[in-house]
């Protein structure tokens, strides 16, 4: 018999802001669930990232039935569960665990899925020949590896930290095949997005803590189009100035919702309604950013 109460929590650094939690509970709510979502954020707590270990083994204790996990700890909590999910394993990041009957930590990442599936959806026309993605850190690492999946056929990934990069071009090749991903550092982008087909914007840029564009605006031309990780706000400045200049553009927000209704799939068994939940993201971001 399905459960028809939940409690979730979200594990992290400076997550107040997080939409996640209202998502989750909305869309549960709608599906008559009592779902209670906890924010437990390292820095409240006092705590560093490394703690999450403990984190994980109390929510198990106090009988959570799952955990969102993000910034800065999905990478040092795969060594404190009992299983992974194959895409969990394959990135080396997890970002939402479950807890089986028998009370085994089961690592998964949605982040994949979230924008393989929002990418698909939002731009499925989009040439995927040569791609250049802007950041290689957690955000980066995970849709590369969706692009690939939908069979980009090779990503220059460009990082200010030239050595994450190649790491990130490394671990991406030995995955996907030789070649597939290439690293390159900020400078080269007059070059290379003279002839890419579009572009994969995964570094913070843009957030409302840290405004302003991720490159020159007149590296931008129509022929590129450009896919934005952040969804707060939904339209960054990139993003505006992108369509402005006719590039095909897909916000942030499909991938927060798909991600997240991936995480209520896993952790409750349930269908989620994504439409409904894409509707969510569109007025939760709109009143976080409402002047007040």
């Amino acid at each position: 018999m399905a459960n028809d109460s939940y409690l979730v929590g979200l594990i992290g650094s400076g997550i107040g802001p997080s939409l996640t939690p209202a998502l989750h509970e909305r869309e549960a709510g709608r599906q008559g669930l009592r779902y209670l979502y906890r924010l437990i954020d390292i820095d409240t707590l006092g705590v560093p990232p490394e703690a999450v270990g403990d984190l994980v083994r109390a929510a198990r204790d106090l009988a959570f039935d799952g955990l969102n996990i993000t910034h800065p700890c999905k990478q040092l909590v795969i060594r404190h569960l009992d299983a992974l999910a194959p895409q969990a394993e394959a990135l080396g990041a997890v970002n939402t665990v479950v807890f089986d009957d028998s009370g085994r930590a089961i690592g998964h990442n949605t982040d994949v899925t979230g924008f393989a599936t929002s990418f698909a959806r939002g731009l499925p026309d989009a040439p995927l020949e040569r791609i250049v993605q802007l950041g290689a850190g957690g955000a980066g690492a995970a849709v590369a590896h969706a692009t690939l999946t939908l069979g980009a056929g090779r990503i220059t990934v460009v990082d200010a930290l030239p050595q994450r990069a190649v790491d990130l071009a490394i671990s991406l090749n030995r995955h996907f095949g030789d070649g597939r991903a290439v690293p390159a550092t900020p400078d080269r982008l007059p070059e290379l997005l003279t002839t890419a087909d579009g572009i994969v914007h995964a570094t913070p840029t843009g957030m409302a803590a840290h405004p302003g564009l991720p490159l020159p605006v007149d590296l931008l031309h129509p022929d590129l189009w450009l896919a934005e990780v952040v969804y707060r706000p939904l339209e960054t400045e990139l993003l505006r100035t992108a369509r402005a200049l006719g590039c095909a553009t897909l916000d942030g927000g499909g991938m927060a919702v798909f991600q997240a209704a991936d995480a209520f799939r896993l952790i409750t068994g349930r269908e989620p309604d994504a439409a409904r939940m894409l509707a969510d993201i569109t007025d939760l971001a709109g009143a976080a950013t409402a002047p007040k």
